[in-house]
């Protein structure tokens, strides 16, 4: 009998001049990055806390807490192949994952196909199994201001 699990993540990221942007695994051409003890990577990080969530195994603090000095700066990346190995020593493996991200500006659309390609060779499932689609929030609210970032994570989960 297969068994499965969903878990969803969240995750926020205030946005400065002058830093960085890494969203997806991907670099943004942007002015602005985000503010963060990693690159800041807030779809990854959401998406990290989706599969922790779908296990009951805490969140994306507790396993790389900002406190550590050896997450300072670290590509998401190696976070999510992290998560990804955990989820399965545990005997599961990732069925897909849905990723919704909320940001004003830049227009991030035309960077969803290697995002979803670069989160599906971190991840070792199929690019199908992966989608990213980008919001804005019409102006209203810290997002609709352009001083920040929100992404909400989906994933399934399955043993058998």
């Amino acid at each position: 009998m297969i068994q499965f699990r969903v878990g969803n993540g969240y995750d926020v990221h205030a946005l400065a001049e002058g830093l960085p942007m890494w969203l997806g695994g991907v670099r943004i051409d942007a002015p602005t990055g985000f503010v963060a003890h990693s690159d800041g990577d807030v779809a990854i990080h959401a998406l990290c806390d989706a599969l922790l969530g779908a296990l009951a195994l805490g969140d994306i603090g507790h396993h790389f807490p900002d406190t550590d000095p050896q997450w300072k700066g670290v590509d998401s990346k190696r976070l999510l192949t992290r998560v990804c190995a955990l989820v399965r020593s545990k005997g599961w493996q990732v069925g897909n994952a849905d990723i919704t991200i909320a940001l004003q500006k830049p227009k991030i659309a035309a960077y969803v196909p290697v995002m979803r390609s670069t989160l599906a060779a971190v991840m070792d499932i199929p690019e199908d199994a992966v989608s990213v689609k980008a919001t804005t929030t019409e102006k209203l609210g810290f997002v609709g201001r352009c001083e920040g970032c929100q992404v909400w994570a989906t994933v399934l989960v399955f043993r058998e």
